[in-house]
């Protein structure tokens, strides 16, 4: 049985911008950022407190978030992948955070230079940071459907370090498809297996399209119980540390097909349409999610 509603939590102001070389200045990232609530996205990923020599296009997290408007309706998140950066998501102001962590060893050695351990202790300090002052931690665990290769990162790893986290009072769990090698059959062993071990904390899914599987990896998971995407508009994305990782999933696509599964998202998609093409639009470029694409056409369609 599928579920009656779903939320999105919008990833593109975060996710999909900081894949991107051409700097996008503060006031348009609030504009769009803005322009995504009023679209009714009750959840987005505003910025990721990184090293600037890593990620420039997030130098100015701080900028951004101190430009939005408070909003009873909406929450803002933001990525912290360390000590430092949860600090600098908390003295910005922000309310709610989203911690990643890696699953697979090679991968976090790569992209952390440290074992997977090792990335537990410093995440475990961190949620306990969070709780301290106040902040809501998502505990986003990475490469959970294969790094180099699809399966490779051990479920039972995945399982163990899932458990763990929940009984350390987060706010939800993420479970990424960073390379974008997830199908349906992995989608729904992985979920269930989680979903087994974590009780009542909410499971997240953070979906990408690399492989062309992402809305059918939507449907697998929204089988299992899923009531919780991470999407980004135009399937804006990727991952600067995994070479050829694809976009996310596509609000705009990701909400359409909810829509004629007869799910509530509470999102319109015109709005996000019409974001992602203001989005193009600046960027000089066009992203692989299709619904935005249909914004203006002489049809019954265009006003999805």
């Amino acid at each position: 049985m599928l579920p009656d509603a779903v939320t999105l939590c919008e990833v593109g102001p975060r996710d999909g911008f900081q894949f991107e070389d051409t700097p996008i200045p503060t006031d348009v990232k609030r504009d769009v950022i803005t322009a995504l609530a009023d679209a009714g996205l009750p959840r987005i990923q505003v910025a990721s407190f990184v090293h600037p020599k890593w990620v420039p296009q997030m130098a100015d997290a701080e900028d951004v978030v101190a430009g939005l408007p408070a909003r009873d309706d909406v929450i803002y998140t933001g990525l912290a992948l360390n000590r430092k950066g949860l600090e600098r998501a908390h003295a910005a102001g922000l309310a709610h955070v989203d911690l990643s962590i890696a699953t697979n060893d090679p991968h976090s050695r790569a992209n952390a230079n440290r074992t997977v351990d090792e990335a537990i202790a410093q995440a475990e300090a961190m949620v306990e940071y969070a709780r301290a002052h106040d902040l809501q931690a998502q505990v986003g665990l990475q490469t959970v459907f294969g790094y180099a290769a699809p399966g490779d990162t051990p479920l039972d790893r995945v399982v163990r370090m899932a458990e763990r986290f929940a009984a350390r009072g987060i706010e939800s769990l993420s479970l990424a498809d960073t390379t974008g090698m997830a199908n349906p059959v992995m989608i729904r062993e992985r979920v269930e297996a989680v979903q087994a071990v974590i009780g009542d904390v909410p499971l997240v899914l953070h979906l990408h399209d690399t492989r062309g599987l992402g809305l059918a990896n939507v449907v697998a998971a929204l089988e299992s119980g899923v009531t919780w995407f991470d999407t980004s508009l135009a399937g804006m994305g990727g991952c600067p540390f995994v070479p050829g990782a694809a976009g996310n999933i596509a609000t705009e696509d990701t909400a359409y097909l909810l829509r004629e599964l007869g799910i509530t998202t509470g999102v319109d998609l015109y709005a996000v349409a019409e974001t992602a093409q203001r989005v193009e639009a600046f960027l000089g470029k066009t992203f692989p999610g299709k619904i935005h694409r249909l914004v203006g056409q002489d049809s019954a369609q265009a006003r999805v």
